[in-house]
């Protein structure tokens, strides 16, 4: 029964939708009723309300509305959400106050006369206000205004020209900064927590082991990595539609002909350039760069751009005056004392103790103060001017509203779609579909892209997401990361705006277009867009350093790179290491043969030893990592016959938890069918039962003879491989730590020289003075040693020193006899320190001839050669299928 109601859940929702009903209504609504009619019907005809759910009841799914709802607005991880009404306002302002007008005017008199150019321009102009609006709807209205009555005039093909600005105002729903990916972002973020549950389960199914190595996790997204991966593929469709537009302009001609500017390009007109492009072109650098920089979080960078958006819109609608561009003037100028402020001075208040600190806060708060004067003015002026601020702000609302009761309205939905196990359906659809993940995949994409037709981007983020998005992200084979599939469905989902019948940038186009473009027209302009859009798309399908390169540059040269033992780096850091080792000028080698020829006489036996076992190290080390390569090679070399006999049987065994599964629900169905009336259904049950029974035992006997031993087999094969990359790490780690160690104690030499008169001053100590303060005045001598490298042993001595003089003890005789054996391991140590102390060089260079190579894994952070690497190694999705 719980199909029929999870029909009835998907039909309401299509009905209401196709019937123009409210989305923010018609997605919460069908859940409601559904859930409704379920539960009446459980209690009715089953006296039990849970009856006809697939997983959980009403109750279960209230308690999922109530968390939802909690989640949305209260939960701190997902403050991102924060941004969506600063970058609606940010985008609804430079609307309002005509920079799009602005850039558009001028765009189309600077590539005019190249042919094809008003079309490029077009693109040009929807790829910056994409960046500083991101709103479909004002940008294709603005620019249909604008940009193609003068297309028309000038005889461009009104497909053409449709189509070009159309497409070009989808653009800010990939270009960040795009309230669809922070929604996306959300999204994935739970989708993540349930794929890595799900890829865990299937690790421990495959191996048996109760734990999976965090390096096979799934790996997260946020909104910020989001916007990075997103904007390559941006600007690469971009550079699509121009190629296309100049393109089809050089093969017709007459349908794209080029325009000749009629005016002079004077000192006047590149003012007006200089006016018009510069100050959406920094806005977009603040907030970008803010972001791509880790200068700031999403939310920071939202209202940078929201304050940059009122200051534009003061100075543009305002008359022109000589006080037009104060305000504006007024705010770089406070923006560049706090710079001058963050760059030259401590700018922490709680930690300010000199003059140079309090100076350094005061720029700062002049700056701060100025900026607020500047924004507090533009705001008067946008707020008196048509009362332009007051609509902004409402349109702010009225849009912000709508998001966030689709999100939670998506999530009801959601939460009854699992209820009624259509969550389980979607994966066992998909899980019995062969070829793997990308077969999977590429279903996904087009039920996505189909839906694009019908449903808004919001719907499917969403609705869909959630569903299908655990699912691809947990399957190992793919590996793939969450911000290469967010962009994917980012890119996806951006046709939706353009597909017939309800492609909304075609309804907002056909709103403002003449009469004289016809429906079918626009249609036709927008078919070699949405290819041009789909061969994006398998760009970045085929390619994901496009998405995921970004994203891990901005990770790793951030302070808060992950450090080099974090176990998801270590096969990207070997590689980057090996390549090292094999370069001719890499000093590793010959730092380690030089090391060798240092004299260790003049050490004591333990250092001599830690010094002698670091060279050792270094050697096993290097061996150990030649060996785990060539290991690799064989383990590739075995995996081509051993790879396709494991899917092969992970597939035989998906199928026994299928049927497994299956029995488990009937058990469920057998328990719940109790008494006389039910005995009927209750034996068709059972010998359904024993049906899958003997089925699961058919599907359990098509594995392998022979699959035992091909696994044993290759896992020793692997298990090598492992083993040399366990002792590599081990020995790379103790070929450093140990000549470090050794290092410290010899530059600690000068530090232990200087506390001899502190020492032989405890001598009178311990005899005349009273015991408590002798006892203080040992410890103290005693702090002083445990800070010097190497002299624990003088320190434990002093130890015994101040407990023989303690309340308990009192034993003068005891503490002097303590203090001559701590004095002669004082004595020995001066006798070896001075005469050890020409080592210093020689193992400082050894220690930094190995510091990228076999050190790389203890420094507290990744260099910039290294941090490059890893942003390129990490890039690619590697398979994973071979550990599971």
């Amino acid at each position: 029964m719980e199909l029929f109601f999870l029909a009835v859940l998907i039909l309401t929702m299509a009905f209401a939708l196709g019937s123009g009903f409210p989305v923010a209504f018609a997605l919460p609504g069908a859940a409601i009723v559904s859930i409704g009619l379920a539960a009446g019907c459980g209690w009715l005809f089953a006296d039990n309300v849970d009856a006809y759910f697939h997983t959980g009841g009403p109750a279960q799914w209230l308690s999922a509305g109530v968390t939802n709802l909690r989640g949305v607005y209260w939960e701190v991880e997902r403050d991102t959400l924060i941004a969506i009404p600063l970058f609606i306002f940010m985008g609804i302002m430079l609307q309002r106050s005509k920079i799009a007008e602005d850039l558009l005017v001028t765009m189309a008199q600077l590539f005019g006369p190249v042919p094809g150019g008003l079309g490029i321009s077009v693109i040009f102009v929807g790829a910056l206000l994409a960046a500083t609006t991101g709103i479909v709807g004002a940008t294709v209205v603005a620019m249909g205004l604008i940009s193609l009555p003068a297309m028309l005039r000038n005889n461009y093909s009104p497909s053409l020209a449709t189509g070009t600005i159309a497409a070009s105002g989808t653009l800010g729903q990939i270009i960040p900064p795009s309230i669809v990916l922070i929604i996306l972002a959300d999204q994935l973020a739970s989708a993540v927590d349930q794929a890595s549950t799900a890829r865990k389960a299937l690790h421990k199914e495959a191996t048996g082991e109760l734990s999976m190595p965090s390096v096979f996790d799934v790996s997260s997204t946020s909104a910020g990595e989001m916007f990075l991966g997103a904007f390559v593929p941006g600007m690469v469709l971009v550079l699509l539609y121009m190629a296309f537009v100049l393109g089809f302009a050089l093969i017709r001609p007459k349908a794209a002909p080029a325009v000749p500017f009629e005016g002079q390009k004077d000192r006047r007109f590149w003012g007006q350039v200089f006016l018009t492009l510069v100050p959406p072109l920094t806005l977009i650098f603040l907030v970008l760069g803010s972001i791509i920089g880790g200068i700031a979080t999403v939310n920071q960078a939202g209202a940078i751009g929201a304050a940059g958006a009122l200051i534009m819109g003061g100075y543009r609608l305002v008359e022109r005056s000589r006080y037009t561009y104060v305000p504006a003037l007024i705010a770089i100028a406070g923006l560049l004392i706090i710079a001058l402020a963050l760059a030259s001075f401590e700018m922490n208040i709680k930690a300010a103790d000199s003059p140079d600190d309090f100076l350094g806060i005061g720029l700062g708060i002049i700056g701060a103060l100025l900026l607020l004067w500047a924004l507090l003015w533009s705001g008067w002026r946008v707020l008196k001017i048509e009362d332009t601020l007051k609509s902004v702000m409402l349109e702010t609302a009225k849009t912000t509203a709508l998001v966030f009761i689709i999100l939670l309205g998506a999530a009801m939905l959601t939460a009854a779609f699992r209820g009624f196990g259509g969550e389980d359906l979607v994966r066992d659809f998909l899980d019995s579909l062969p070829g793997g993940f990308w077969v999977q995949f590429i279903i996904v994409m087009a039920v996505i892209f189909v839906l694009g037709f019908f449903l808004d981007f919001i719907e499917i983020a969403v609705v869909v997401v959630p569903i299908v998005a655990p699912i691809l992200l947990a399957d190992p084979s793919a590996n793939i990361t969450a911000v290469w599939l967010g962009v994917m469905i980012g890119l996806n989902i951006q046709t939706s705006f353009l597909t017939p019948p309800f492609g909304f940038a075609l309804f907002y186009l056909r709103g403002v277009a003449p009469a004289t473009v016809k429906t079918v027209q626009m249609y036709k302009g927008v078919i070699a867009f949405i290819s041009l859009q789909l061969l994006a798309l398998l760009i970045v399908g085929l390619y994901p350093p496009l998405v995921n390169y970004l994203p891990n540059r901005s990770s790793f040269l951030s302070d808060t790179a992950p450090p080099p033992r974090n176990p998801r780096l270590q096969y990207c850091l070997e590689e980057y290491v090996g390549e090292q080792l094999a370069r001719a000028d890499d000093p590793t080698r010959k730092a380690v043969a030089d090391a060798r020829g240092l004299d260790l006489s003049a050490l004591p036996k333990g250092l001599a030893g830690d010094m002698k076992r670091a060279l050792d190290s270094a050697d096993a080390g290097m061996a150990a990592l030649e060996k785990a390569f060539s290991q690799e090679k064989l383990v590739q070399a075995a995996a081509v016959d051993y790879l396709p006999r494991l899917r092969e049987v992970r597939e035989i065994e998906k199928s026994v938890r299928q049927l497994e599964l299956a029995v488990r629900e009937l058990d469920v169905g057998i328990s719940r069918a109790r008494g006389d009336d039910a005995a009927e259904e209750r034996a068709e049950m059972e010998a359904r039962r024993a049906e899958l029974q003997a089925e699961i035992a058919a599907v359990k006997a098509r594995i392998p003879a022979d699959w035992k031993a091909v696994y044993t087999e290759f896992s020793k094969v692997s298990k090598v491989e492992d083993q040399a990359r366990l002792t590599w790490r081990r020995s790379s780690d103790q070929s450093y730590e140990q000549a470090a160690g050794v290092l410290a104690v010899l530059q600690a030499t000068p530090a232990f020289l200087a506390l001899e008169a502190d020492i032989r001053g405890l001598a009178d100590t311990i005899v005349t003075a009273d015991f408590e303060a002798a006892a203080n005045r040992v410890e103290e001598v005693e702090r002083q040693l445990r800070a010097v490298e190497g002299a624990g042993d003088i320190a434990s001595g002093l130890g015994k020193v101040r407990r023989a003089l303690g309340p308990r003890s009192q034993n003068r005789d005891k503490a002097l006899e303590e203090y001559a054996a701590a004095l002669d391991a004082f004595e020995e140590q001066k006798g070896w320190r001075p005469a050890a102390d020409s080592l210093v060089p020689g193992i400082a260079a050894y220690l930094d001839g190995i510091r990228g190579t076999l050190g790389a894994r203890v420094q507290p952070k990744l260099n910039r050669d290294q941090s490059l690497f890893m942003a390129v190694c990490q890039s690619d999705h590697r398979d994973l299928s071979l550990h599971f």
